[in-house]
């Protein structure tokens, strides 16, 4: 089997999260000379397997093989993928069973590495996250079994096959704030206490607030305000209270404790409360690192690309590596279609991405 037809056969399991579709037993199966363990927890399947070459550092790959529900609209079968002009429609095409495929290929592939090849496998990516790799991680570190630098083969790529990789990402705040007032008639404001009006000179100084300058490897971290409501929807009476949701993709440079610093600045004499959620923290792969650089010397030899490394973009599972002080980065096809109806890749840029993890390998 090379690695499209791989590709082709991961596509077929209707693997949306947290299901596996039993996607995870053919894999286990498929590699039948590496060692499984299987860490279960939540109704959600994790697979780890390894294979010990030599004495050396331990290299692992890592993805899911769930993916988003479909939609409504395809022009084909989601979970038939379809060959039509070099592109292969299916979900998961991006996002990112071809990213599982090419890893799996290639460390099935390997015969000449010198320390441990491992993949790790979790169906509980595109959800919650919260039975899946970090579980899996948990249970490694518990036995000892860590890897010393990880692959997550996310889709990363933005113009051209080969001009991104990800070694790190920001983490993301989520602030609930409220403030409060005294609800009254509109005609009488002066024995009423109005939360919009007391937001009102304030509004211009949070939103897009800027919390820090940014650094060589993350953006500034802006606040961002995602809803404001208040009052009842009348024009005669002044609400009790006024709320408001934001987010900060925050770099290493901003915490929680410096956003509520900020709103007890912004805000003083002003009767509110302000709840803060952490959902990621912010991360970071060390430029100088032997796997950032490793992997950009193979994304070069093959693709002639010169790749630049961001942080930019959302979360994935790399933040729970990075947590262990894992040396982490992402590297994987296209992701302009990734959750889109019609999702699709290339198989060029599969079978380059497969290129890409064997020179790695036999390079590392």
């Amino acid at each position: 089997m090379n690695v499209i037809d791989l590709f082709l056969k991961l596509l077929s399991y209707p693997s949306i999260t947290p299901d596996d579709a039993g996607s995870l037993d053919f894999i286990a199966n498929y590699l039948d000379e590496f060692e499984p363990l299987w860490v279960n927890e939540g109704g959600v399947k994790n697979l780890f397997v390894s294979k010990r070459f030599g004495e050396g550092e331990h290299l692992c790959f890592a993805g899911h093989v769930d993916v988003v529900p479909a939609g409504e609209g395809w022009d084909s079968n989601p979970f038939v993928p379809k060959i039509h002009e070099g592109k292969i429609y299916a979900r998961g095409a991006q996002d990112m069973k071809s990213g599982v495929a090419a890893m799996i290929e290639a460390v099935r592939n390997a015969h000449n590495f010198q320390g441990t090849l491992s993949i790790l496998l979790t169906s509980d990516e595109e959800g919650e996250a919260t039975y899946g790799t970090q579980i899996m991680l948990k249970h490694l570190k518990s036995i000892n079994r860590l890897p010393d630098y990880v692959v997550v083969a996310e889709p990363t790529c933005e113009e051209v096959m080969g001009d991104a990789i990800k070694i790190g990402r920001r983490g993301s705040i989520n602030g609930y704030l409220s403030i409060k007032g005294k609800q009254g008639h509109a005609a009488y404001p002066e024995k009423s206490i109005n939360p919009i009006h007391q937001l009102a000179p304030h509004l211009s100084k949070i939103a897009g607030y800027y919390f820090d300058k940014g650094d060589e490897d993350f953006a500034p971290s802006q606040l961002v305000i995602t809803d404001i409501r208040s009052g009842m929807e009348v024009t005669n009476v002044t609400p009790h209270e006024l709320k408001m949701m934001f987010n900060v993709r925050n770099s290493t440079h901003t915490t929680q404790e410096s956003i509520r610093a900020f709103f007890a600045k912004t805000l003083e004499g002003v009767e509110y409360e302000l709840r803060l959620t952490q959902g990621s923290y912010p991360f970071v792969t060390q430029r100088d690192s032997k796997i950032v650089r490793h992997i950009s010397q193979s994304i070069q030899k093959l693709s002639g690309v010169q790749t630049k490394l961001s942080t930019a973009g959302g979360t994935s599972d790399a933040r729970f590596m990075g947590a262990y002080g894992i040396d982490v980065v992402e590297f994987g096809v296209m992701n302009d279609t990734i959750h889109a109806l019609n999702e699709y890749t290339t198989i060029a840029q599969v079978e380059m991405l497969y290129d890409i993890f064997v020179d790695l390998i036999e390079n590392f």
